[in-house]
């Protein structure tokens, strides 16, 4: 493909509350067994782009060991590659990232290096699969500038905390806010941009010596009036994971039978880093009813409507329902578990309670797992 790939993968967000203490929000698990940036990263790879650079910086540990190796997403064997870069003190700068456009201005040398004619830009906390091909042809059949990939959300659903925008007759965007109070459409941005390599490299240039650093509002929305600005429609399932009511519906919505059949069977697929472990043990007593059990996971009690992520170990006569339980979570005997998200690595006390009674309740247990 004739376009080069960054994932904004850096920012914090106080929305995911206590889950984004320890990591960042791409590295969210996802469906059992990935990961909240494996969905752009397949994406990429999937539309044949070969050199992608992703750019991390709050709690990235976890993060960036995910992203150790371009093997498991099958990027450049031999040209182009997986880059991550974070921030880095030099002779001219000492900022951290103070914006999605000085992320890419700190790293402007990745693009100015590169060859290929396009970017494709997207955020690393959304679940969707998009063919990045179609968005350039239709960038390029509409001779723009700019291609902002949209999303007709439905009416119920509040869109104050999108970029919100309206299009004209032939998908040209004439109005564009950010974060609207009062949203005038239900048309969102999705966070994905399909732009000219060297357009970008001029206006992140010239939005620097302003000392502006954020894409969206000194960019796209400050320059939509001078540049061609489209936006690009996508019908299929898109949904944000940066909330922790739209992390725990986007992991629900996996226990969909269409939803997984669109993720899990249907060309093109999704890929991540693999662990070797063995598959999910029931034990006898075990009841399992409409849920995602991962690999290296033990069952002894009543799981209903739920997701378990890796290696979790739920003991006798346990009752968990509507909830999200992540890595390698230990959980005693006897305990009831209902709309809850149980943090990783935690170890849940025997006979213990929790119960999300208005919204989902997040489950922080950090007890000594073996003691003496």
């Amino acid at each position: 493909m004739r376009a080069i790939g960054i994932i904004l993968a850096g920012g914090n967000n106080h929305r995911m509350r206590e889950l984004s203490q320890k990591r960042a929000v791409g590295a969210m698990p996802i469906a059992g067994s990935y990961r909240a940036i494996d969905f752009a990263l397949s994406n990429m790879s999937n539309s044949h782009i070969q050199k992608v650079a992703v750019f991390t910086q709050y709690n990235a540990g976890s993060l960036n060991e995910h992203l150790s190796s371009s093997k498991w997403w099958d990027f450049g064997r031999k040209q182009g590659g997986l880059f991550v870069f974070t921030p880095a003190v030099t002779s001219d700068n000492s900022y951290w990232y103070r914006g999605t456009a000085d992320a890419i201005y700190q790293n402007l040398e990745f693009l100015k290096t590169s060859h290929e004619p396009y970017v494709v830009i997207s955020s690393a906390d959304c679940v969707y699969k998009l063919d990045y091909n179609k968005v350039l042809e239709y960038h390029i059949e509409k001779k723009a500038d700019v291609t902002v990939v949209t999303k007709d959300m439905p009416a119920n659903v509040p869109v104050d905390r999108y970029g919100t925008l309206k299009m004209n007759e032939d998908s040209k965007i004439i109005e564009f806010e950010e974060k609207p109070i009062v949203a005038k459409s239900n048309t969102i941005s999705c966070g994905i941009y399909v732009i000219r390599r060297r357009l970008l490299i001029e206006m992140i240039e010239a939005s620097a010596r302003e000392d502006r650093f954020d894409l969206v509002k000194d960019i796209l929305i400050r320059y939509k009036d001078q540049k061609a600005v489209y936006g690009y429609k996508l019908k299929e399932y898109w949904r944000n994971v940066a909330s922790v009511d739209d992390y725990y519906g986007t992991n629900m919505d996996f226990l969909k039978p269409e939803v997984r059949e669109y993720f899990f069977r249907q060309y093109p697929d999704i890929y991540s880093k693999v662990d070797d472990l063995p598959p999910a043990k029931f034990n006898r007593g075990a009841h399992i009813m409409n849920s995602l059990i991962s690999s290296g996971t033990i069952v002894n009690g009543t799981v209903e409507n739920s997701v378990i992520f890796r290696k979790a170990f739920i003991g006798n006569n346990c009752t968990i329902k509507n909830s999200i339980i992540l890595n390698d979570v230990y959980i005693g005997d006897n305990s009831y578990i209902e709309n809850c998200i149980v943090e990783s690595r935690g170890t849940i006390r025997t006979n213990s309670y929790h119960k999300g009674e208005n919204g989902i309740k997040i489950v922080l247990e950090n007890n000594d797992r073996y003691t003496m």
